[in-house]
């Protein structure tokens, strides 16, 4: 495996189109254009992707750890080849914007403001995630696990919610469009 550590490419160019079998460790990727680069098999650990573009790019077998990937676009991103995994990310106000991300895992991370608008989440699972103002509309959320998640509320009649599981706690997102108060 290759290890590319602390390099700040909003300064330095990225000098290939395609990585395999890369490790990405400190890296500075914020407002860089990743337009139609691929990465296959890579991991991301503590790297900054903020504002970064993704037209056309493709994340095949990719891991990210500790990243911070405020604003991205995740919709522009090569649809026909994508798998990717995230853990302890802030990612907030980014766009999954009518993707389909079947059994995905969120594991503990920031996803405050994100649009999951359109989205297949089926049978994903929202590890103890932050989900304040995210928006889930005409969303598929069957068999999505919300139970350690939190900050979410969205409409269960705008939404596919067939399965899915919720804690007592967090249910009260499902109630909020009744503005009730629940002591």
């Amino acid at each position: 495996m290759n290890e590319i550590k602390n390099t700040d490419f909003s300064v330095v160019r990225l000098d290939s189109v395609e990585y395999e079998d890369c490790r990405f460790i400190n890296c500075n990727f914020s407002q860089v254009s990743l337009n139609n680069i691929s990465f296959i098999e890579c991991s991301f650990e503590d790297c900054n992707f903020s504002m970064a573009s993704l037209n056309g790019t493709t994340l095949n077998d990719v891991v990210f750890k500790g990243c911070k990937m405020v604003g991205i676009d995740f919709s522009q991103c090569n649809q026909f080849i994508l798998s990717f995994q995230f853990a302890n990310c802030q990612m907030n106000v980014a766009s999954f914007f009518k993707m389909k991300l079947k059994s995905m895992n969120f594991d503990n991370c920031e996803l405050k403001e994100v649009d999951f608008v359109e989205c297949d989440l089926s049978g994903s699972t929202f590890n103890n995630c932050d989900l304040t103002a995210a928006v889930f509309d005409r969303t598929n959320l069957e068999k999505v696990d919300f139970r350690t998640a939190h900050g979410y509320a969205f409409d269960p009649d705008l939404n596919k919610i067939k399965k899915a599981k919720f804690s007592i706690q967090g249910s009260v997102g499902l109630l909020s469009k009744y503005d009730i108060i629940l002591d």
